[in-house]
């Protein structure tokens, strides 16, 4: 029983307090988890190893789930280089070192689709994560979360350490970032429209051509597999967490349009970056390995991340 799993054990979740966090702290709550950590970063800069350290020494955790990262889209990540990979790698490998140095049972590191080399067959299997660089524009922070993988592989190969490596595709939901200069293409389309609408716009400006197609996971299926993974998987090998389904950025803006009643233009600025041509992965691991799939369907969470929006922009 997971109920059972839970109860004794002392959990840090970094990032808690994040989007994906707080849902994964909430589902932990709910399968009987009562000593849940969430260091917040004004108390401890994960970055330094005087945070973690303390954060550690504080936490006393059986199990870290580390969740938090230096994220955004394509624009913050062409714009911030340095600080997506700086930060994450930062955030990252120390922490790991620091938890099995202090005797931390299972160490459970959440990476990036974006780890993913540019030009990847379709659908995504975790084997061809070795074969090529990642599309340039989240390169850096693609990679400092991949060293994450290299280093719990290594760390089991010699010190027998239980750390496992889980790659969310593009989540979204409610709770996400809205704020247009740093949020993924959901949150900022649904934004976008919803204000074209409210101003009586007849166009909406959306970056790229849409032939790209992306992968969504809502972010309640992706907290359910990740600690389902936490639950039931001590293995060396990466696991992708994802929907299974594969959408152009065309489709999906004209399902957000229906969806917000912008019925106006959409203007594609094709002298924006498309990122990444195609997205899309093979889910059967998480399946195999910890009997996790996605539930949600992709419109019906689309309609809910739109609804919790309109309540919460205030």
């Amino acid at each position: 029983m997971a109920e059972n799993f839970w109860q004794a054990k002392r959990v840090v979740v970094t990032g808690g307090s994040g989007f994906l966090g707080s849902f994964v702290v909430e589902k932990l709550k709910q399968r009987g988890a009562g000593d849940i950590f969430v260091p917040r970063s004004a108390q401890y800069d994960l970055r330094t190893s005087d945070g973690i350290r303390r954060m550690l020494q504080d936490a006393r955790a059986d199990m870290v789930i580390h969740l938090a990262a230096l994220a955004g889209g394509i624009g913050a990540n062409r714009a911030r280089p340095a600080e997506f990979f700086y930060d994450n790698l930062m955030m990252g490998v120390p922490l790991l070192h620091a938890a099995w140095e202090q005797g931390v049972d299972k160490f459970v590191a959440v990476g990036s689709i974006c780890s993913y080399p540019k030009f990847t067959p379709l659908p995504f299997k975790e084997e061809k994560l070795w074969d090529g660089y990642p599309e340039e524009t989240n390169a850096p922070y693609g990679l400092a979360k991949k060293m994450l993988l290299v280093q719990a592989q290594a760390y089991r190969q010699q010190y027998g350490y239980n750390s496992i490596y889980l790659m969310p595709v593009n989540l979204f939901g409610p709770r996400d970032n809205f704020d247009l200069e740093t949020s993924h293409v959901i949150p900022a389309l649904i934004r976008k429209a919803l204000e074209a609408q409210a101003r009586g716009e007849k166009e909406l400006p959306v970056w790229g051509d849409g032939s790209p197609t992306r992968e969504f996971l809502y972010v309640e299926d992706a907290a359910e597999g990740i600690l389902s993974a936490a639950e039931k998987y001590n293995g060396s090998e990466p696991v992708n967490l994802g929907s299974g389904n594969e959408i152009s950025i065309k489709d999906l803006a004209g399902m957000i349009c229906r969806h917000t009643g912008f019925e106006g233009k959409l203007i594609w600025q094709t002298d924006k970056p498309n990122g990444q041509p195609r997205r899309g992965l093979d889910v059967t691991r998480a399946r195999d390995y910890f009997g996790w799939s996605a539930q949600v369907p992709f419109e019906q969470g689309i309609r809910r991340t739109i609804e919790w929006y309109k309540e919460n922009r205030k």
